[in-house]
């Protein structure tokens, strides 16, 4: 193996373990990390872990400050905002275009993505249900024939990820999420284009009361404006 290909390995490594940690919320808002304690952490020299620093903060996952600590960011409610908006737009679209195709085999693919996502809240695996639940709205891309709308989608979710994971820890959130769920397929079947956006704006604006709810508890975990 090649000097470069060995330090892309390494920065890899780093890089997706740390990405976990962060969305994860194991690392929180704030968390400070260096350079050479996450070298240490993981047997490598600091080269991976600088270049794996870079990619997280293209992310928008760290903030990378000379001569100090580098730090996870914190959540912006502006691009929290931003992406809510994005997202409610064009999953509208979505609906609108899945209304026009949906049939029994559509029906039977989201279907089995909502069974998956209630044996994941039995089996108590949240990791699993909200891998799941992001799924469920891509697989809705897919079968309205909105493929081109998956990407700007991901990007959005990004943004409010960490958020998800801490809305799922709430009493009943995922109970609550997996019913939207099921009546929107219900709409879809019926095709229905005004009660699916509804039951879907309703369903985005969940994470309203998600950033208000932190922000009470948890300032500290926020940014007070966007920065770059």
């Amino acid at each position: 193996m090649s000097i470069d290909q060995e330090r892309r390995t390494s920065t890899d490594q780093v890089f997706e373990d740390l990405r976990e940690d962060i969305l994860s919320l194991t690392l929180l808002p704030g968390a400070k990390m260096s350079e050479a304690e996450i070298a240490a952490r993981f047997g490598v020299s600091r080269q991976p872990v600088r270049d794996a620093f870079n990619r997280l903060w293209h992310l928008d996952l760290l903030k990378i400050r000379p001569q100090r600590a580098t730090v996870v960011r914190g959540f912006s409610v502006e691009k929290i905002a931003e992406a809510r908006f994005l997202r409610l737009a064009i999953e509208t679209e979505v609906i609108r275009s899945a209304c026009k195709v949906w049939d029994q085999a559509c029906s039977d693919k989201a279907w089995r993505n909502l069974e998956e996502q209630q044996r994941a809240i039995d089996s108590a695996s949240l990791d699993r249900f909200h891998a799941l639940d992001f799924q469920f709205h891509l697989l809705i891309c897919e079968l309205g024939e909105c493929h081109h709308a998956i990407d700007t989608i991901k990007a959005c979710r990004q943004k409010t990820d960490r958020l998800c994971v801490l809305s799922f820890n709430r009493d009943k959130e995922v109970d609550s999420v997996i019913e939207e769920h099921s009546q929107l397929i219900a709409a879809l079947e019926s095709q229905d284009e005004s009660r699916a956006s509804a039951i879907l704006r309703a369903h985005l604006g969940r994470l309203d009361s998600v950033v208000e709810e932190i922000l009470s508890n948890h300032p500290e975990y926020f940014e007070v404006t966007a920065q770059s």
